[in-house]
């Protein structure tokens, strides 16, 4: 039982009104690309947004029914299903949103941030590769005869005579 249990962020309002405007979020967000909110809003939708766009690297009807019952509108799941297709976010696991931060707003400083698309392609990892290129010149190189440490009081009886 799930006795007085929410599920995800409430954000001051009812339940109803909190699924509403989570919805009209998301649909403006994926319509425009772009958009400028408050940054509890924008943290509460970002998975949201993830799953879609997942659903639509998937592209099968199920997806499709899935994504239109999150969305809510036709012609924005239908041109993101396009974009997914056309391999907008191919080899991007995860991670299509970003939050860039304003500053807080004039009248009652809540936090203002930008949630935007990520479009860029993905950039491989090339940290690994520098790791392996290191161990491999040192097993390379020969091993030198190591020279027997002499102390200092020795050296100095060495250097006088």
């Amino acid at each position: 039982m799930r006795h007085n249990k929410k599920r995800g962020m409430k954000l001051g309002t009812d339940a109803a009104h909190t699924k509403a405007m989570k919805k009209s979020l998301v649909a403006a967000l994926l319509a425009n690309d772009r958009i400028k909110t408050l940054e509890p809003r924008a943290k509460a939708i970002r998975p949201d947004v993830d799953r879609v766009i997942t659903w639509a690297k998937k592209g099968d009807l199920a997806s499709r029914r899935l994504a239109i019952a999150k969305v809510g509108d036709k012609e924005i799941v239908r041109e993101v299903f396009e974009k997914a297709a056309q391999g907008m976010w191919e080899g991007r696991n995860g991670g299509y949103t970003r939050i860039m931060k304003l500053g807080p707003r004039k009248g009652d400083a809540a936090e203002v941030v930008i949630i935007e698309l990520v479009t860029e392609p993905v950039q491989p990892k090339k940290a690994a590769t520098t790791v392996k290129k290191v161990e491999k010149v040192a097993e390379a190189a020969p091993e030198a005869e190591v020279e027997p440490e002499v102390s200092e009081p020795e050296a100095a009886e060495e250097s006088a005579e």
